[in-house]
């Protein structure tokens, strides 16, 4: 595999580290500027909203830009995004920076995800892809806590000022490492819109955001499941998300190799295993032995069809991957944002702390019936009874302009 690929990897493990640290920096951020953890939190929600709304408007405002450039672009605006967050005077002006940083972080996910697939052959794009989002899994496992860790020693201010250098880092790997790759053509953003007249392109970005709430009604409440319920001491709670983490890690590795061999085959697979687990949870919640291997299985069936979804929305775009393929990284933080939510309901309603692996399960349920819904269209468009192979046979066309 291209060095690139590995550059790309390296950049989004910055990239998620700084997503999902302010969970561990919560305390730290409320003491420090008088706030509630209800309105810190708010920094979680900014940062979606941001990935939403922003990522794909700046990613379509920049249709006629050189793939790299932009990349190069998005990682100084990233940076700033850090610098102006680690010096930020008021609670106000690092919800700002938070912003900043989730617009430049959506969108290279998206752009990134294009560019990892053209630096390989089309049989190989899927585990390009999961090269590059493997770096997301290893921020859950070692990014986060070691963002943390240097939090509660050295001051929040430090978590972000290191990022930021492995921003500049990331920023170097890319202008010497990823090759230049031009916008065909110069297409404009109206050739990247029309790519939505596909009903399959959102039937792919539906079952982004269905599977993705599935994973987050239940995982958002774990922590209490395997404490109230289990009977694992509060202690044992890093490991077995550290254990969670291994599973998606593993997940992202396999996907890609399979989604090669059959992309639908693997996502409708792995969201069989994603729904099957959230329901087992019922099941091994009393057990320890049996809730670990679940939760491991687990984490495999989170990421398992990560390089799959993301693959599958380039596939269906007709030579305009870009909005689309960042648009499916917005359809992944709705469903981040929607899993939780749901979730609570179901708490609150006094159904308990197994109710949102229940609501998770029939959310991963629909997001493979959803899935099952794009294989017959394939299927009848096809008019031979058997799955269209569109990782090879129409890769190439599909990505125009990537080399």
């Amino acid at each position: 595999m291209p060095i690139a690929l590995f550059v790309l990897g390296l950049t989004v493990f910055s990239l998620g580290t700084t997503e999902f640290m302010i969970a561990g920096l919560l305390p730290e951020l409320s003491g420090a500027f008088g706030v509630s953890l209800p309105q810190a939190g708010l920094l979680i929600s900014l940062f979606a909203l941001g990935v939403v709304i922003g990522a794909p408007l700046i990613t379509a405002a920049t249709t006629k830009v050189p793939r790299k450039t932009a990349l190069i672009a998005l990682l100084v605006v990233f940076v700033a995004g850090e610098v102006l967050a680690a010096f930020a005077p008021t609670f106000g002006v690092l919800m700002a920076a938070r912003v900043v940083t989730a617009v430049a972080h959506g969108s290279f996910f998206g752009i990134g995800a294009v560019v990892a697939a053209n630096l390989v052959e089309p049989g190989k794009r899927a585990r390009a892809i999961a090269i590059m989002f493997g770096g997301l899994t290893i921020a859950t496992i070692a990014g986060v806590p070691l963002g943390t860790f240097i939090g509660q020693h050295f001051g929040w201010r430090a978590t972000f000022l290191a990022v930021a250098v492995l921003g500049v880092i990331d920023l170097v790997g890319v202008i010497a490492l990823v090759p230049h790759q031009p916008r065909a053509g110069h297409l404009g953003i109206r050739h990247e819109l029309a790519a939505f007249r596909n009903p399959k392109v959102w039937l792919a970005l539906g079952t982004t955001m269905l599977s993705q709430a599935a994973l987050y009604t239940a995982y958002t409440y774990i922590a209490p499941l395997l404490t109230d319920v289990t009977g694992f001491s509060a202690g044992a709670v890093p490991p077995l998300l550290a254990l969670f983490g291994i599973g998606t890690f593993l997940g992202s590795v396999f996907g890609g190799r399979l989604a090669d061999r059959s992309l639908m085959g693997t996502l409708c697979a792995g969201l069989l295993l994603l729904a099957v687990m959230l329901g087992a949870f019922s099941l091994a919640a009393h057990s320890k032995p049996a809730m670990v291997v679940t939760l491991f299985l687990f984490g495999i069936g989170s990421f398992l069809i990560n390089p799959a979804l993301q693959t599958r929305v380039m596939n269906e775009t007709e030579g305009a991957p870009t909005l689309a393929s960042t648009s499916n990284i917005s359809a992944f933080n709705v469903g981040n944002a929607l899993g939780p939510w749901l979730g609570g309901l179901g708490i609150s309603a006094g159904a308990g702390l197994l109710s949102p692996s229940w609501i998770g399960a029939g959310l991963a349920v629909a997001s493979l019936l959803v899935a099952l819904a794009a294989v017959g269209m394939d299927r009848r468009g096809n008019g031979t009874g058997k799955e269209v192979d569109h990782d090879a046979g129409r890769a190439r066309e599909l990505v125009e302009g990537g080399r």
